[in-house]
């Protein structure tokens, strides 16, 4: 059977799920047309490789990709692990039609499931990597205690956490000003709009703040991960970004 074949999209939400809110990889649900574009343009997909190279996934090792909006996270580890095994989870139903898309035009097996990152989804000890790229920061204290948990819980023992996201050292962001009120969803305003809505949540939001100082990696710590340490970071246009790695304890 071709690997284009094997690209499903599950809903795991509960009933009490469905109304639940949460904030759209774009910002806006208008703007996901235009969010491949952007991210091409910003150079996130850099970003992307530098995790899995950080991660280091090894040939048929489980993965998933928490908060994977399109799946470009997931394409890159696909790209430097064919073999891999795949899920991505997000709780965007456009976002994950618009990765099945792409999963099936580039012929690679890929699992997608629409839910949230507090209920990963996956058997216990059952996953060699965790890895999530710039999608902490879509997430409230709650939520982020209860992904670094759940992390945890189904990572085997020896398995091992990839965080890419905005966060260490508070850097001075540039502040996009109050945005315009033109109307428009044309590609260039689409954009645009998107360069200020990161501008601003990456200088403004309180759970960007959260990440400043050793927040992830303080955040993974008090999950019960051990060896939580930044490995690497970039200075990228719209803020710091760190890339932060843990390790289910042995035992």
């Amino acid at each position: 059977m071709a690997a284009s074949t094997h690209v499903r999209i599950l809903d795991q939400r509960t009933p009490e799920d469905r109304n639940r809110p949460f904030l759209p990889g774009a910002g806006k649900t208008w703007l996901l047309p235009f969010y491949d574009a952007f991210t091409r343009v910003a150079g996130v997909r850099a970003l992307h490789e530098r995790a899995v190279a950080l991660a280091a996934i090894e040939p048929g090792q489980i993965v998933a990709d928490i908060g994977c909006g399109t799946g470009n996270l997931s394409f890159a580890v696909l790209a430097a692990q064919p073999s891999a095994q795949v899920t991505g989870l997000d709780p965007d139903a456009d976002a994950l039609r618009r990765a099945a898309r792409k999963a099936r035009r580039r012929s690679v097996a890929l699992t997608l499931v629409q839910g949230y990152a507090d209920r990963i989804p996956a058997e216990d000890a059952s996953l060699d990597h965790v890895v999530s790229s710039l999608a902490l920061h879509h997430i409230d204290d709650d939520g982020r205690i209860a992904f670094a948990r759940d992390a945890l819980r189904a990572l085997r023992p020896g398995g091992r956490v990839t965080v890419v996201d905005f966060g260490g050292p508070a850097s001075h962001v540039a502040d996009a000003g109050h945005p315009t009120h033109r109307h428009g969803h044309s590609p260039v305003h689409a954009l645009q709009h998107l360069t200020r809505l990161m501008r601003s949540r990456v200088a403004h939001s309180p759970v960007v703040a959260r990440n400043h100082g050793d927040g992830i990696v303080s955040l993974l710590a008090d999950a019960g991960f051990g060896d939580a340490r930044e490995v690497a970071h970039a200075d990228h246009r719209f803020g710091r970004v760190t890339f932060v790695q843990a390790t289910r304890p042995l035992s």
